[in-house]
Formats: C-alpha cells, structure tokens, sequence
C-alpha cells in the first residue's frame, strides 16, 4: 500500500493514528489537505512533494472554471497555501511547483485538469523509482552484521513508497545482509516508536527501540556501526532533518561512527542556505501532553522546533538516487 494515491480522488494514510489503527483519509478540499499536512497525517519530505504536487491537482479537478486562466488561477492560490503550511520542509514548495509548470503550458481548462493530475501521479511514480535506487546505493553502506542507528521516521511513510533511510536498509536485508535497527523514539510525536518500529516490524526486520537520548551511551558501548537518517532539506552547508538528528551526528563523530544521510535530488536547496531556512516550530502543547495526559504545566514555557540543522562537516555521506556523495562534494544540479 502506497502512503499516499490518487484513486477517484486523493487518498492517504492517516499517520497519526498508526500504529493502534490503519485508517485511510479522504482529502476532498485544500483546507483538509492544509490540516492533514500541518498535522502530520500526511509528513515525510517526498510525500509531501507528492502530497504539494495532488493538492495542486486537486484544485484543478475542483475549479468549477471553464478557462484556463481561471483555473490555473485557482491552482495557483491553492499551492500558496500548500507551500506556507509547513515552511522547512523543500519537497512540499517542489511538489507544487512542478505541476504548477506543467499544467501552465496548457490552453484549456480541460487540458489543465489533465496535465495537472498526469503531472503529480508522475511525482509519485517516480518517488517509488528513486527510492528504491536510493537503496540500492546506500545498501553497499551497510555491512553484514551492522547495527544501525535511526532517528524519526524515513521509511515507506515518509515517502510515497520504500523509503529512504529505511530503504537502504530495506535494500541491505534484501541483499542477504543480517541487519539489526536501533530506531530512536523521536520525541515529542514519537514518528520512531510510532511508525519506523511498526513498519520494520511489518516488514520482519530486527528492530530495538531506544529512547532519544541512548544513542550515545549504546555508540560507546561500541553497539552502533553506522547511522542513518533521512532529510527535509539539505543546503550546501547543511541537512535539515527531525529535531535531534543534530545530536546524534555530533555523538556519532565523536565515537568515530559513520553518519549518513539518504535522500532524493529533490530534497537539495540549490538557492538558500542554513541561515536563510525559516525552521517550523510547532505547538507547545506536543511537548505539554501526550494525548490525554498532562506532562508539564499547562502554563509553562515551551520551545518545540520540529527540526534541526546538522552541518555538512558531521555527515559522512549523502546517499541519492545518483550515487554517493561525500561532502563538500554535493550531487549535481
């Protein structure tokens, strides 16, 4: 089952709440898309440049215009509110711009409608593509017998399909390569108990899961060979990935461990760097409680980014569907 398709309209896993129940949402307007997106039912950087590319087209297949210029129009306005709901992350802008592109090449409002849903099932299809080679570079990484070290959630649910940092290991297993996962639990959401652990589970592979702040302690015991993790953008100084992936880098330098970074072209920002990115912060309430329950004091201070920056000098690699590239080298536009 893909993350996210279109199927007489667009569909989605509700990520929020796996792993107690697998429920499929029904995006049927640009708001729900816009809540679904800020909420995390749909998260992960190349599902959320498929989810910028369907919204786009959903606001095609919605226009009640019978001119091109008023539909594209409408598209338009809608991708602005995609793009805004959640800054950091590229995919989201890229997905929206590329079918914007495609479908302002058209001449009629039918036409548009067309080139518009063509062009993000397109993304979608060809997110499955690269993670998959994504994988298959990565997995010549990863040895028989590593212990490898996750943080937050880069499998088949941050991506249409497969994965990215899970898909290297994906592809290490299916290569005959006994492979056990340290899967951190990625506070304050849980995305690594939640999700990287239900899906490894799934999928038969050995996973361990480990709160945030073990990492350290199990790479000076000498019991993680490698790290990896995925992205949300990637500049030319630095990766923006889940808030704590910045200190396990930094744990993994110091205790000598290989630090990777899996994922698409597509995650590359060729234009800003770090100091440029506005990095999202998120509602202090996701530290406050968790569900139900009262963790803190309702009134107390938060601070609750969702992500971090880790500079290029702490990755060893960055793993694309182009090959391996190990910085200051970068990938080519």
């Amino acid at each position: 089952m893909r993350t996210i398709w279109w199927e007489e309209g667009l569909k989605m896993i509700d990520q929020t709440l796996l792993p107690e129940k697998l429920v499929i949402l029904e995006v049927k307007t640009i708001r729900q898309l816009v809540e679904a997106i800020q909420s995390l039912r749909v998260r992960g950087a190349p599902a959320l440049g498929a989810a910028g590319g369907y919204g786009v087209a959903l606001a095609a297949q919605k226009s009640t215009f019978s001119d091109s210029e008023n539909v594209i129009q409408e598209m338009e306005m809608a991708g602005e509110m995609i793009r805004q709901s959640r800054p950091t992350a590229i995919n989201l802008a890229w997905g929206v711009d590329r079918v914007l592109r495609a479908a302002s090449r058209c001449e009629d409002a039918d036409e548009v409608r067309e080139r518009a849903l063509l062009e993000a099932e397109a993304i979608a299809e060809e997110d499955l593509a690269v993670n998959r080679a994504i994988g298959k570079n990565g997995a010549r990484l990863l040895e028989d017998g590593d212990r490898v070290l996750t943080h937050c959630n880069a499998g088949r649910l941050a991506c249409v399909g497969y994965g990215t940092a899970l898909g290297v290991i994906r592809s290490a297993v299916a290569e005959g390569k006994d492979i056990q996962v340290y899967a951190c639990e990625t506070r304050p959401l849980h995305q690594g108990s939640r999700l990287t652990s239900w899906e490894l589970s799934q999928d038969g592979i050995p996973v361990t899961l480990i709160c945030d702040s073990v990492s350290g302690y199990l790479m000076r015991k000498g019991k993680i060979d490698k790290a990896i993790v995925g992205a949300d953008r990637i500049t030319s100084d630095a990766v923006f990935n889940k808030i704590g992936t910045y200190s396990h880098a930094v744990l993994a330098r110091f205790h000598q461990v290989p630090f990777y970074v899996a994922a698409p072209l597509s995650t590359f920002d060729r234009v800003l760097q770090e100091a440029d990115v506005t990095v999202e912060e998120r509602d202090p309430d996701e530290v406050r409680r968790l569900g139900t329950v009262q963790l803190a004091p309702r009134d107390v201070e938060v601070y609750n980014p969702a992500f971090d920056a880790t500079p290029l000098e702490y990755v060893s690699a960055l793993i694309t569907e182009k090959g391996i590239f190990r910085p200051p080298l970068m990938p080519p536009v």
